[in-house]
C-alpha cells in the first residue's frame, strides 16, 4: 500500500496537538463540591420516591407479572421483551439487532404515560451516576483534569475520558443546567465558549464541491429555512415565528439526510420529535404551537392527517433535496464509495488514511467527521501556541468536537475574541487552501465567576 503523501503533516498535527490539549489537562477546570454532594442527595430522594411511584402502577404490576420474577426497570433488555413481545407494540425503530429500540425518541411516541416517568427516573440516575458522581471521584482540591485522546477514535476524532468532559448533557436543558452548575472558572475569571458554526457542512463541501452548497455557504443563504418552508408549508419563513420549525429542519432532515440516514426516521423525529405530534393520526389540537396555532391544524389544512402521509410527503422531499438540490453531492457520495470499494481505504483531506471495514454511512462520514475535528485541533494548536507566547492569564481548558472552551481573565476577553476569530476564520483556511468556502466562529460568555450554565453570545465591538 502506498504512503499518503500527507503522512507527516498528519502525524505533526497529532504530535502538537497532544501537547497543547496536555496543557489544557494540566490547567483543569474548577468543580463547586458541596454543590455536587447536595445535589446527589437531593436527586437520590427525588429517585427513590419516583420509583416506589412507578412500582405501584398497574403498568409495572402487568411487567412483573409478564416477567415472572425479579423486574429491573434499568434494564433495556427487559423493557424492550415487555413492551414488545409481551405487549406486542409496534415500535417506530429498530436496533441493529432487529429489536424495538428502548431509546427516550421511540419509547415517547408508544404515548405510555408510566414509560414517561421511566424515562425521567432514568434521565436523573444518569446525571447522577454518570456526570455528578465522576466530577466528585475525580476532582483533585476541587479540579478536575479531563484526559483529551487523540488516538482511540477510528474517525481521528478525539475522546474525552476520567470523566468523559464530552459528553456533558447539551439536548435536554435541564439535565444541562444540573451538570453544569457544577463547574466554574478560576476565581475572578470567566467562562469561554468558541464554537465552529456548521462546521462538518463546511468541510464536506470541500470534499463534494456541489455548487448550490458552495453558494449557500459562500452567500451565506439559510439553508435549513429554506428546508423548512418546503418540509412544513410555509408560503414565508419568519425567523421568530417558525424558530421551532427550521430546528426542526435542520437536526430532523437535513443533518441526518447528510450522515446516511432516510426519510421515515426523518419524518417521526420532525413530527413527533419536534412536533410532538402523536405516531398515528393527528387531531387538529395536537403538536406544538406555531404562529398562534396546533401544527396538527396546520398539517391539517395542507391535507396531512397522520405520521404515514407525513412520511410520504418526506419522501418526495427526500428524492427533491438529493436529486435537484443537491445532485452533484449524491454523486460524490456514491463516487467516494465505489473508492473505497476499490482500494480498501479512503484519504482525508487533512493527511490522515482511514482503512479496515467499513459500511457506506461510514466511508461518507469518517473523511468529513475526521477534517473538521483537524481544523479544531489545528485552531486548539494555533491560539495555545499565542496565549503562551503573548503572557495571557487566560487559558485553554478543553474541548468538545467544534467548540473550544477556555478560562478567560476580563481584562483580556476582547483580545482573546478576537484571536479566536483570527485562528479560526482566516489564519486557518490560509494554511490549509483546500477550504474553499467561509468559516465562521461563535462566541459565548458566561459571567465573572459564574458557572458554566449561564452563556449569552458575545460579539466583538
Amino acid at each position: 500500500m502506498n504512503m499518503n503523501p500527507r503522512t507527516y503533516d498528519a502525524y505533526q498535527l497529532l504530535h502538537d496537538g497532544i501537547l497543547a490539549l496536555a496543557r489544557a489537562e494540566q490547567q483543569g477546570i474548577r468543580v463547586d463540591v458541596n454543590y455536587i454532594e447536595r445535589k446527589k442527595e437531593h436527586m437520590t430522594r427525588q429517585i427513590e420516591r419516583m420509583e416506589e411511584e412507578f412500582r405501584q402502577t398497574n403498568f409495572f404490576r402487568h411487567w412483573q407479572h409478564a416477567t415472572k420474577g425479579k423486574v429491573n426497570i434499568h434494564s433495556n433488555t427487559q423493557l424492550a421483551h415487555y413492551l414488545y413481545d409481551v405487549k406486542k407494540l409496534k415500535a417506530e425503530r429498530e436496533t441493529a439487532s432487529g429489536q424495538g429500540s428502548t431509546d427516550e425518541d421511540t419509547l415517547k411516541q408508544l404515548n405510555i404515560p408510566e414509560l414517561s416517568s421511566l424515562l425521567n427516573i432514568r434521565r436523573l440516575k444518569k446525571i447522577k451516576d454518570t456526570y455528578l458522581d465522576a466530577f466528585a471521584r475525580e476532582q483533585v482540591d476541587g479540579y478536575i483534569h479531563p484526559f483529551f485522546n487523540l488516538h482511540l477514535v477510528r474517525t481521528y476524532r478525539s475522546s474525552s475520558d476520567s470523566p468523559n468532559f464530552q459528553n456533558i448533557p447539551k439536548r435536554d436543558e435541564e439535565s444541562m443546567k444540573t451538570v453544569r452548575k457544577a463547574l466554574f472558572p478560576r476565581p475572578g475569571h470567566l467562562f469561554m465558549e468558541a464554537d465552529y458554526s456548521g462546521l462538518e457542512v463546511r468541510i464536506a463541501a470541500c470534499y463534494h464541491k456541489d455548487p448550490t452548497m458552495l453558494k449557500y455557504l459562500r452567500d451565506n443563504y439559510d439553508m435549513h429555512g429554506d428546508m423548512a418552508k418546503q418540509i412544513f408549508f410555509l408560503d414565508k419563513y419568519d425567523k421568530n415565528v417558525h424558530y421551532v420549525l427550521r430546528q426542526a429542519a435542520k437536526n430532523g432532515f437535513v443533518f441526518p439526510e447528510f450522515y446516511g440516514d432516510y426519510f421515515k426516521n426523518c419524518a417521526s423525529n420532525m413530527a413527533c420529535g419536534w412536533g410532538k405530534l402523536p405516531a398515528g393520526r393527528w387531531s387538529k389540537e395536537s403538536g406544538i404551537i406555531v404562529g398562534g396555532k396546533p401544527l396538527g391544524e396546520h398539517f391539517a389544512n395542507k391535507g396531512i392527517l397522520s405520521l404515514t402521509m407525513f412520511e410520504n410527503h418526506i419522501r418526495k422531499i427526500e428524492a427533491d433535496f438529493w436529486g435537484r438540490r443537491f445532485p452533484d453531492y449524491a454523486e460524490w457520495k456514491e463516487r467516494w464509495w465505489k473508492t473505497y470499494q476499490k482500494y480498501g481505504y479512503i484519504d482525508m483531506l487533512t493527511g490522515f488514511r482511514s482503512y479496515g471495514i467499513m459500511g457506506k454511512n461510514d466511508c461518507i462520514n469518517y473523511p468529513v467527521q475526521g477534517a473538521a475535528f483537524h481544523c479544531l485541533l489545528w485552531s486548539f494548536i494555533r491560539l495555545d501556541e499565542l496565549l503562551r507566547k503573548g503572557n495571557f492569564d487566560s487559558r485553554l481548558i478543553g474541548q468538545i468536537h467544534d467548540s473550544m472552551i477556555l478560562d478567560v481573565h476580563p481584562d483580556e476577553l476582547d483580545r482573546v475574541a478576537r484571536l479566536i476569530t483570527q485562528v479560526t476564520c482566516e489564519d486557518l483556511p490560509k494554511a490549509w487552501d483546500w477550504i474553499i468556502v467561509p468559516l465562521d466562529v461563535e462566541i459565548e460568555i458566561c459571567p465573572v465567576d459564574a458557572s458554566w450554565v449561564s452563556k449569552t453570545k458575545y460579539v466583538l465591538n
